[in-house]
């Protein structure tokens, strides 16, 4: 009776490449659609402000809430993916070389990398709406920009404890200019869905 051990191997094998090729292949892809939806949001905010200027007080108001919940939902969902996928398994040395499913926490760090980049730049562009809340969030935008690469340097398996302390570092600062600007920030998980769409 033939083994089946080295089907296995391929079987292994072949399942590992395609989370690879569709991590990278989401990752390029994220890059053009978040840069199109930030656009378009950009687009949307000129128009708001342009309302906004004649529009009532509740009509700002509402506005700058409505920027509010933004921001804490998607800088909640940058936190939640920064922490399950990236400082969490990095802590518990799922990154090291010979840890048991290294290979798959590396690639979940990447797609979490990627996805806490972009969550957090559509949050900068959120806090837009609100005034406290974008002179809170304005001085990180330097900090977030760091961020960018480090989802494939994460996916390769050559991030360092510093790079890692880097994602932890930015998600604090963010929670705690929300905190400031009363928008308090709660992590959010994202599904695998949400976390491999961007």
């Amino acid at each position: 009776m033939p083994s089946t051990f080295p089907i296995r191997r391929i079987v292994v094998a072949v399942v590992l490449s395609c989370a690879v090729l569709v991590s990278t292949t989401a990752c390029s892809g994220e890059t053009k659609a978040t840069q199109s939806a930030a656009l378009t949001e950009a687009d949307s905010g000129a128009a708001l402000t342009a309302a906004d200027s004649s529009a009532s007080p509740t009509a700002s108001a509402e506005h700058q809430k409505l920027a509010k919940t933004r921001f804490v939902a998607n800088a909640g969902l940058a936190a939640g993916a920064a922490y399950q996928w990236i400082v969490k398994p990095f802590k518990a040395g799922k990154f090291k070389k010979g840890a048991k499913g290294r290979t798959f926490a590396l690639v979940k760090a990447g797609l979490a990398g990627a996805f806490t980049y972009n969550r957090l730049k559509a949050a900068t562009e959120n806090a837009k709406g609100d005034p406290l809340l974008s002179k809170a969030v304005a001085p990180l935008t330097s900090g977030i920009d760091s961020l960018k690469n480090l989802g494939s340097k994460l996916r390769k398996g050559d991030a360092s404890d510093a790079d890692v302390g880097m994602f932890e570092n930015v998600i604090n600062k963010v929670k705690g200019a929300g905190k400031d600007a009363g928008a308090p920030v709660t992590d959010k998980v994202p599904s695998a869905g949400q976390l491999s769409g961007g």
